[in-house]
């Protein structure tokens, strides 16, 4: 009897349609997945991609203090018009120095970038503007006339006040925020462990490149395709190998591998042929919750578990597998690794294609190209081939062309929803 998942929440995941539409199969999977990872402590220097799992407040003001953008002179603005810009010098203030400054009424201080803006000084004015000059034997500066109250200093808490959320659980850093971390002076955090993840190819048909090539069978490209593909998540993953089609060998690999990982995932095998064993031995010895989806391409989807680990059945076609992975499986590991749930950003652009006819009920991606009509407008152009097992169609486009279920025809000119490959983390 299979175990129960304790991991996921797995009621509600049946349904009544025999084909789910991909918002549905997507709300199942938002609601009811939820990170199982753990968590590890990671120093500074490590923790780009990683997944925060703990909230990082700012414990000051960064800035600390009011500073001066710029090399040049700071000044009180209300004494410009007493000394008719003619300020003399009354000191000299780098970055670093710690020192109290407290400047003198009707002067200026030579100050540079980064330097704390001297007690009573409020504005900077850059040095390239001003005019070094001796007045009396005393050196003084001419500051140039329209400069605004506050030019060119930065305000103590301008970037983040004491108490601002630096990162939240759920984040994925991004360089930027491992340097907002630094600025605080966070030297790690708590994040989650990565997912681990077995990736098996399977099919009779298959070569790994290197093998000598046979009549009849076809290379492995699944394989690294997906694998490179869940790099980007933060998984470790684990290669089982090319499993054949052989309902006692497909039952052994997964019954002996469920229990050491946090996540399945196969691709070839996701329908219910008669050398199809995929989905029969996940409804077997775990349980099947999602399976036939209405989309184009990758209508043979499967998503379940056994015991404790969540299992993906991808189709064998490289083009629907790799839509599939992106709309789904992506997401869909990365909430288990604790992220926020991902949805990409579309983009309508006008269509530079037309689908006179186009079958409804089912939603399609299409592999589209970013393009120029003729008077020069940005379009979006629909890769000429659509068959799912040709790697042309990905290697060419620049993401994809989403076409609703209610859609019954596509004219040139239509706004199309167009999701560009970075928003899946692809480059």
């Amino acid at each position: 009897m299979a175990q129960k998942f304790s991991k996921l929440l797995d009621d509600c995941f049946l349904h009544d349609s025999d084909r789910l539409k991909h918002g549905e199969a997507l709300k199942i999977l938002e609601e009811r997945l939820s990170p199982i990872a753990g968590t590890e402590g990671i120093e500074l220097a490590n923790l780009h991609r990683r997944i925060a799992a703990q909230t990082i407040a700012a414990p000051r003001d960064i800035p600390a203090h009011d500073n001066s953008a710029v090399d040049g002179f700071a000044y009180k603005a209300t004494d410009f018009e007493m000394t008719g810009g003619i300020f003399p010098l009354s000191g000299r203030v780098a970055a670093g120095d710690v020192r109290p400054f407290k400047l003198d009424p009707a002067s200026a201080v030579r100050i540079f970038t980064g330097a704390p803006m001297p007690e009573g000084s409020d504005t900077v004015a850059m040095q390239e503007d001003c005019n070094l000059g001796d007045v009396g034997g005393r050196q003084v500066v001419e500051i140039p006339v329209g400069l605004k109250t506050g030019a060119n200093r930065r305000l103590a808490g301008e970037d983040l006040h004491v108490g601002n959320s630096i990162v939240n659980p759920g984040d994925i850093l991004r360089s930027q925020d491992v340097g907002a971390l630094a600025s605080a002076g966070i030297t790690g955090i708590e994040v989650y462990k990565p997912l681990r993840v077995a990736l098996i190819s399977s099919g009779n048909e298959l070569l790994r490149p290197g093998e000598k090539f046979e009549a009849g069978k076809v290379y492995d490209a699944n394989h690294f395709m997906i694998s490179s593909l869940l790099k980007n998540t933060g998984a470790k993953v684990v290669d089982l190998g090319i499993c054949p089609d052989k309902r006692n060998l497909v039952e052994a690999l997964l019954t002996e591998n469920a229990s050491n990982h946090d996540v399945m995932i196969s691709t070839g095998g996701a329908s219910k042929g008669e050398e199809d064993y995929l989905i029969e031995t996940l409804e077997k010895i775990g349980k099947c919750h999602l399976w036939q989806l209405a989309i184009k391409p990758g209508r043979p989807m499967g998503f379940g578990q056994i015991g404790d680990a969540v299992a993906f059945v991808l189709p064998g076609n490289p083009v629907a597998a790799f839509v599939c992975f992106l709309l789904y499986v992506r997401p869909a590991l990365l909430n288990l690794a604790g992220a926020s749930w991902q949805e990409p950003v579309r983009y309508p652009l006008p269509a530079g294609f037309e689908m006179p006819n186009r079958k409804t009920g089912r939603r399609e991606f299409l592999r589209g190209k970013i393009g120029k009509d003729t008077d020069g407008n940005t379009i979006v152009k629909k890769y000429g081939n659509d068959g799912s097992g040709l790697i042309s169609g990905l290697r060419e486009s620049d993401g994809l062309i989403e076409i609703n279920e209610d859609e019954i025809k596509v004219e040139l000119g239509d706004a199309v929803n167009f999701i560009p490959y970075r928003e899946f983390g692809i480059d």
